[in-house]
């Protein structure tokens, strides 16, 4: 009987393409109603580009053994935080009172990389520390520490790749970013959550406007694969089936 997995490549397809198609009828519908957001805040405001990625995590866990009565996509997804209140994940599992899976699905596109990769690395750093510390005091009833993924997309464009200069006027910057484009830092980003065990793990992948609505994709670096990242859910849900 194929899997999901057996075909992951094709699922992931799918689901990028949904994506750029969800931003493209957003667009559209807005131009219609002589509605206009600042730049390509257009497809954002609509909220619903990931969902096919939120989908295709369901599948994997479901095919994995866990009910999908467990899983809590759309409604339902407040989690505790020890910093604030509560903080709205993409995607949570969670049976017998326990947080068994909580995941961020984001993306960006242009025009503006530069404020938008420090808010969305200060907003993933600050929901995992947030999450851990929560954990840490009990807020999900112990056990088995849960699975926390962070999985990312974006735009590949000659704004994201090309060489970002670093303002150093008091210290150096760490050499891997010197140079860097908003690609690799993303890269570098993604790598690091993980390194620093933030995340359980991670997923980083790029897609052009024009060849994703066809479905097409990259992974840029393999530590951060799709393959690896499944496996790595599939792993951990298996412990709660």
């Amino acid at each position: 009987m194929t899997t999901v997995t057996d075909d992951l490549e094709s699922y992931i397809s799918n689901a990028v393409s949904r994506y750029w198609q969800s931003r493209k009828l957003q667009k559209e519908k807005q131009t219609h109603r002589g509605v206009s957001d600042t730049g390509l805040r257009s497809a954002v405001t609509g909220g619903a580009q990931m969902d096919g990625f939120i989908d295709l995590f369901t599948k994997i866990i479901v095919e994995a053994g866990m009910s999908e009565r467990f899983v809590f996509k759309k409604r339902m997804l407040e989690l505790p935080g020890f910093f604030r209140p509560t903080k709205e994940w993409d995607l949570l599992v969670i049976k017998d009172d326990h947080l068994v899976a909580a995941i961020e699905a984001k993306s960006q596109v242009g025009p503006s990389f530069g404020n938008n990769f420090n808010n969305r690395t200060e907003e993933a750093m600050g929901s995992a520390v947030d999450l851990w510390t929560a954990y840490r005091e009990g807020a999900f009833n112990g056990g088995v520490q849960p699975f926390i993924g962070y999985f990312f997309m974006l735009e590949d464009c000659d704004k994201s790749t090309r060489p970002v200069k670093v303002k150093e006027p008091h210290f150096k910057a760490f050499p891997e970013f010197v140079g860097a484009s908003y690609m690799k830092r993303y890269e570098i980003f993604c790598r690091k959550l993980v390194l620093e065990r933030h995340y359980t793990a991670a997923c980083f992948i790029t897609s052009q406007s024009e060849t994703g609505l066809n479905g097409a994709y990259n992974e840029p670096a393999n530590d951060l694969s799709t393959k690896l990242f499944f496996r790595s859910l599939i792993s951990h849900i298996g412990a709660f089936v």
